[in-house]
């Protein structure tokens, strides 16, 4: 699974991502600083990656699109420090790689996570 982290993350973010047998990239080294949230997603979906924020603006882009691709991991926390975080997401990612890697939407609280399959709101 290859993860593309928002620029609302810290860099250290890829490093530590990378440690734990993912592949990851930073958006400020594949795209502009100043790209839209819609662009990084586009990105994602045609590079085959699961986005990870800490923005809700990629989960409301999934529910108003009703898109599969790409997925997309939101940590919720006050403290988005991989120090602090990462041994949650790192745990969750692993647990629902099959998931993210088919199309879903991960919320990661410190303790807890929720998973939503893509499309959003495809069962109306």
């Amino acid at each position: 699974m290859k993860l593309l982290v928002d620029m609302n993350l810290s860099p250290r973010w890829t490093d530590t991502i990378i440690n734990a047998g993912f592949e990851a990239e930073h958006w400020s080294r594949v795209g502009r600083p100043t790209a839209s949230d819609a662009e990084i997603m586009a990105f994602a979906r045609a590079k085959n990656f699961v986005v990870l924020t800490h923005d809700l603006d990629f989960g409301a882009i999934l529910a108003v699109s009703r898109g599969e691709k790409p997925s997309v991991v939101q940590i919720r926390s006050d403290n988005v420090s991989p120090d602090v975080i990462a041994p949650s997401v790192i745990s969750f990612l692993r647990q629902m790689a099959p998931q993210l890697e088919a199309g879903a939407l991960l919320t990661v609280h410190p303790s807890r996570a929720r998973l939503i399959l893509l499309p959003l709101g495809g069962g109306e």
